[in-house]
C-alpha cells in the first residue's frame, strides 16, 4: 500500500509521486506518515522530510508552511523546498557560515529574530544534504 505525496511551493509542484512512508517536521515534533493514518492538518515546520520509496531513501529540506492527510493523501504547501539531491553543498554551506556570522553581530529584537530563521533555513538545506 501507498501513500500520494504532493509538495507544492507557491511557485511550482516539487513532488508529485506515490511513496511508502514519509517523516514530517511539524511544529510540535516529527510525525511519522504510513498508509491509513488518521486525518490531519498540522503546521509545518523548518526542517527534513524524509520519504521512503520501495528501497529508496529521499530527503527534502522544508521551508514552513502547512500539510493535509487524509485518505492516503498528503498534500503540503510550503513557502520553499529543495530535494537533498538539489542541493550544492559547498554553496549551503556557505550560507551557513553566513548566516552564523550574521547573527553574531545583529542587535534589536527584529534582527535576532531573522537571524536566527536564517539560520535555521541554512542548517536545514545542509542536513537535507547529508539525512537520509
Amino acid at each position: 500500500m501507498t501513500l500520494n505525496l504532493c509538495v507544492l511551493t507557491p511557485n511550482r509542484i516539487v513532488w508529485d509521486s506515490k511513496v511508502k512512508e514519509i517523516i514530517l517536521s511539524t511544529n510540535i515534533g516529527q510525525i511519522g506518515v504510513l498508509p491509513n493514518h488518521a486525518p490531519i492538518a498540522t503546521a509545518v515546520d523548518i526542517g527534513i522530510l524524509r520519504i521512503r520509496l520501495n528501497y529508496q531513501r529521499l530527503t527534502m529540506a522544508l521551508m514552513g508552511g502547512f500539510a493535509r492527510i487524509g485518505n492516503n493523501e498528503i498534500t503540503v504547501l510550503v513557502n520553499d523546498a529543495e530535494k537533498g539531491s538539489d542541493i550544492d553543498l559547498p554553496e549551503a554551506q556557505q550560507t551557513l557560515e553566513i548566516a552564523e556570522a550574521n547573527l553574531r553581530k545583529v542587535e534589536g529584537k527584529r534582527q535576532t529574530i531573522e537571524a536566527n530563521l536564517a539560520l535555521r533555513r541554512a542548517r536545514t538545506r545542509v542536513e537535507a544534504t547529508n539525512a537520509v
